[in-house]
């Protein structure tokens, strides 16, 4: 019986994580409604912009998120990697809080935009690239930083072992498969998000708040340019 309710206390806190997520990225206004026009063309009613989580207090609780996502993926790493600019907080955040919450002491670095060719050389910053690598990013796109990354931890001598997302959009990408699913296919590493649009939706479902307004467009958003399965 014991072993039994650790482990459903377990599953609870894992799958707890990610409403909580949903609901501090409301507060924060980190996550929008509305019109908003995408890269890839397209008008999506919700917005998630990471930057925002741009306090002491945000930044903090946002890497107790990613500690807790990166802890229920099982992801076997030594060292983190956040792609600039937005991978840098995020990968700080999460450093600081596998060490103050597990506690867990891992290494981190991020890359550079440009070459730097005096004092601290090269193109990236912090811990030494070796090991197994996880990278920490805000969201999944097109992949084009998560890519570059790649080579880059490759170059340096480290292997990738897995991408950490905050919040997987769950659409197509350049193909049938979501985005995020062509950079997992394409880097033959897992991508684990913290929430996802899915997520999303079942918060919606029963949130009385005039956020929920929004449940059906992004249910035909969903419709038009998701993916059953990611």
């Amino acid at each position: 019986m014991l072993n039994y309710l650790t482990l459903t206390q377990s599953v609870y806190c894992m799958e707890n994580y990610k409403q909580q997520f949903i609901q501090f990225s409301l507060a924060e206004g980190v996550l929008k409604f509305g019109e908003f026009k995408l890269k890839s063309g397209r008008i999506s009613p919700y917005f998630f912009n990471v930057g925002l989580f741009n306090s002491g207090q945000s930044i903090n609780q946002l890497g107790q998120f990613y500690a807790e996502a990166l802890i229920a993926s099982q992801l076997e790493y030594d060292m983190l990697f956040g792609p600039a600019y937005k991978g840098i907080s995020i990968v700080t955040s999460l450093a600081s809080a596998l060490s103050r919450d597990y506690p867990i002491d891992k290494p981190f670095a991020f890359n550079r935009k440009e070459m730097k060719d005096h004092g601290e050389k090269g193109l990236t910053v912090g811990a030494e690239i070796k090991g197994r690598v996880v990278i920490a990013d805000d969201v999944i796109t097109a992949g084009t930083a998560v890519n570059e990354c790649a080579r880059l931890i490759a170059q340096l001598g480290g292997t990738l072992v897995g991408v950490l997302i905050s919040l997987d959009r769950q659409e197509r990408g350049h193909t049938n498969l979501s985005a995020t699913a062509e950079v997992a296919s394409k880097l033959n590493v897992p991508v684990v998000a913290i929430a996802s649009l899915d997520d999303l939706i079942n918060h919606l479902e029963s949130d009385a708040s005039e956020a929920s307004n929004y449940l059906q467009d992004i249910k035909k958003y969903r419709q038009r340019y998701g993916v059953a399965n990611n």
